[in-house]
């Protein structure tokens, strides 16, 4: 992620905070995210975009062996470790470069959460999660769905454009409109396999934090998660 669209300052503080319990981030993408990973006992895992270290407290929590969390916010960086002390390595880097710091082949899984749609030199990094990821690795990514930027954005579904989406108060992310060929089009063109595929709805606690939101993501499509396996 480019460092001028990464979470700095008092917007990286409103997203830790917001990641917590937000019927979007905690009880819609985390838990389709979660059940697609399966089983991590045991696991090696990289997490890339690791935010405030929600996923990797989830993981570490699950059994995972080790959680290393790549991120380009030192705002969220702090955030994660307050929350995960010494329980995970934790990097400070742009995405938008290679993973140079990361030996060949040291994970059994990578998680990329709501992050691949902010990148630029999204071929480079895919090739480098293959590189880090064992033969038979698996990779999970999340995404906004494209129909709901299309739905939000409006002009064309095959707009190919970054947007910039206003949240909280002042705050503005920048991501890139992607349809859903080229979002699969890229991760099966970069050698992964893809296993499964979620259009994922909120859980049942997100009726009780925002049931506007709940009722919206079981009407019409809002975030998208696969798994992908490196042969």
């Amino acid at each position: 992620m480019r460092s001028e669209t990464a979470y700095h300052g008092d917007m990286g503080k409103y997203f830790a905070a917001l990641a917590t319990d937000h019927a979007y981030n905690a009880h819609t993408d985390r838990p389709a995210m979660l059940r697609l990973a399966g089983d991590v006992t045991g696991l090696r895992i990289l997490d890339l975009g690791c935010g405030a270290g929600h996923y990797a407290a989830e993981l570490l929590k699950s059994g995972a062996v080790q959680v290393v969390g790549v991120e380009g916010s030192e705002t969220l960086l702090h955030a994660a470790r307050e929350r995960l002390g010494d329980g995970a390595i934790l990097h400070h880097h742009d995405l938008e470069e290679p993973l140079a710091f990361l030996g060949d082949q040291s994970f059994d899984l990578a998680v990329m959460a709501l992050v691949y749609h902010h990148i630029d030199a999204r071929g480079q990094l895919l090739a480098e999660i293959r590189r880090v990821l064992r033969p038979g690795g698996i990779l999970l990514v999340s995404t906004t769905h494209p129909t709901s930027d299309w739905t939000y954005f409006g002009d064309s579904y095959f707009a190919d454009e970054r947007v910039e989406l206003a949240i909280g108060d002042g705050f503005a992310i920048s991501y890139w409109r992607m349809t859903l060929e080229r979002f699969l089009g890229e991760l099966l063109g970069a050698g992964f396999v893809l296993e499964s595929l979620v259009e994922a709805r909120a859980t049942e606690a997100a009726r009780l934090v925002d049931p506007r939101r709940y009722d919206k993501t079981h009407s019409q499509p809002s975030f998208l998660a696969v798994r992908l396996r490196r042969p």
